[in-house]
């Protein structure tokens, strides 16, 4: 039953955001938003925190990197309106009141008032729009935030204790399903980061998401190659970020969604078997994500993980890769063939 839970659960949350990413006004510009914010203030709390002051001990770094850590509220509060077309001085303005506001209590604030923005923006003149925006843009923005959070908050954290607790229960069988879905979720504009830190997801969770993102720069890597699709350097790019390419990867989802669900839940069962942790949440990234587990692993059995996942992942890659271009299935939603032209 608590498998069933967690699992469903998990499902759902990725359910209700792609569901906003396809029908909520706009959705998408929302998420890009969120998921902004996300690598704006969690990759250098990452990298800072974690990578560089964790494993060296530098207190300095350290530091800096709680500084940005904390910021997410401000963050997305200020791209979401951005994103929007609002002006800056008004984003900023709604942005800083949500200081002490995790990340999704915050968007869902920003979202709402930004709408609000740009009707002051058309029907208040030049000028006077400026102290409206004062008078109303603040609070409403840290009423709704702070009306939403709790519940919202409350839900995210009962997810995430059903993650875990699936996790203590069934660990290979919650492998499986965290492994085939972050890296999935990563080439989306909902963001493995964002999805793995609103769930806050920590320990082997987190770690089969950090180095199963790890693994899909790899597998897309090859198979944009094997298939032919764009050019070097956008193989190149996505297996950097594949945010970058996700106009590309939309166009082949049979090929690349599917190659990393099944790759990355080979990986996950291996990366359950080494034990390895990261108790950060939202480090499922790349680059950062092994480099953060160093901070909380013993290096030897980090590196192994890190070398034997990046091994799996080119291999079997390259083996499924070859096998659709030799079966010619070419599932492309633009055309009946690969289109070898992508740019």
């Amino acid at each position: 039953m608590d498998f069933i839970l967690g699992i469903g659960t998990l499902l759902v949350v990725l359910l209700a955001m792609t569901l906003f990413l396809k029908f909520a006004p706009n959705g998408k510009l929302g998420l890009q938003a969120l998921s902004g914010a996300a690598c704006a203030t969690f990759l250098p709390e990452a990298f800072l925190k974690y990578a560089i002051g964790g494993v060296f001990h530098i207190d300095y770094f350290v530091k800096i990197g709680d500084i940005a850590g904390s910021l997410g509220g401000v963050a997305v509060g200020i791209l979401t309106c951005l994103k929007f077309g609002v002006n800056p001085v008004f984003a900023v303005l709604t942005g800083l009141v949500l200081f002490d506001f995790k990340l999704l209590p915050a968007f869902i604030a920003a979202y709402f008032v930004a709408f609000g923005l740009k009707e002051i923006e058309k029907r208040v003149p030049e000028g006077l729009d400026l102290i409206v925006v004062i008078l109303l843009a603040p609070a409403l923005a840290y009423g709704i935030a702070t009306i939403v959070s709790p519940s919202v908050i409350a839900v995210l954290k009962q997810i995430g204790t059903a993650v875990t607790a699936v996790g203590d229960n069934n660990p290979y069988a919650l492998a499986l399903v965290i492994g085939a879905i972050v890296p999935v979720v990563g080439m989306t504009p909902l963001s493995s980061m964002v999805f793995t830190s609103l769930l806050g997801l920590t320990g082997i969770p987190m770690a089969i998401g950090a180095f199963g993102c790890m693994g899909s720069s790899f597998v897309n890597f090859v198979l944009f190659r094997k298939l032919k699709i764009g050019n070097p350097g956008k193989a190149f790019a996505v297996a950097i970020e594949p945010l970058t390419q996700i106009d590309i990867i939309a166009k082949y989802p049979i090929q690349l969604y599917g190659t990393n669900a099944i790759i990355g839940a080979v990986n996950g069962l291996f990366i359950t078997y080494m034990g390895i942790v990261v108790d950060q949440p939202g480090m499922a990234t790349p680059i950062a994500g092994p480099i953060v587990a160093l901070g909380f692993n013993e290096v030897v059995p980090t590196v192994i993980t890190i070398i034997v996942v990046a091994v799996i992942s080119i291999i079997l890659s390259y083996i499924i890769g070859t096998f659709i271009s030799k079966r010619n299935f070419n599932f492309n939603f633009k055309s009946n063939k690969l289109n070898n032209q992508t740019n």
